[in-house]
């Protein structure tokens, strides 16, 4: 009686063991590809923007006298994201800058942009921007330069507002940092 009661549990037994064993080469098969570390391409930032009259107007009106032209200064913070082989990847950046200081003026800026760079550099982003001229939507496009971890952008934004527009031509430097 002892044989026949331990022969079912020496079959289940074999059976578990042999499943385990043909099992592990499966588990060492990764189906989920490895996430990427986002790399930091913060730099500074500076330009030239263009206000249109009604956005000079919308800034006098908080006593601030100031040409259609300012010069703008400041810093992006850039995270990238890889998201393809190819070289397509994911942005998310902020852009902090002060225009109008060679007027005497102090007119800060604050913009989220979230965005793609291809493989040759190519960006492109959208996102809301705050101004004492109000809140808007803004987009951006321009090319990256490369040489070796040196990153100089050039970017070109237009922020359409009840207001009037802006557009702004912006360049910078960064480094890559992972």
């Amino acid at each position: 009686m002892t044989l026949t009661t331990r022969s079912p549990i020496r079959h289940m037994m074999r059976a578990a063991f042999f499943t385990i064993a043909l099992s592990a080469p499966a588990l060492c098969q990764t189906m989920v590809p490895l996430v990427p570390e986002p790399i930091s391409l913060s730099g500074p930032r500076f330009g030239t923007t263009f206000l249109s009259p009604g956005v000079i107007q919308r800034i006098k009106e908080k006593r601030v006298d100031v040409g259609s032209w300012v010069t703008q200064f400041g810093w992006q913070f850039e995270n990238r994201f890889k998201t393809g082989d190819n070289g397509l990847t994911a942005l998310n950046e902020w852009v902090v800058l002060v225009g109008g200081l060679e007027q005497g003026v102090v007119l800060p800026s604050v913009s989220w942009m979230v965005g793609i760079r291809t493989g040759t550099g190519v960006e492109f982003g959208v996102g809301p921007n705050i101004t004492p001229a109000g809140v808007a939507l803004a987009a951006a496009a321009g090319v990256t330069f490369r040489k070796g971890a040196l990153n100089v952008p050039v970017n070109l934004a237009v922020v359409p507002s009840k207001s009037g527009v802006r557009v702004s031509l912006l360049t910078g430097f960064n480094m890559r940092r992972e």
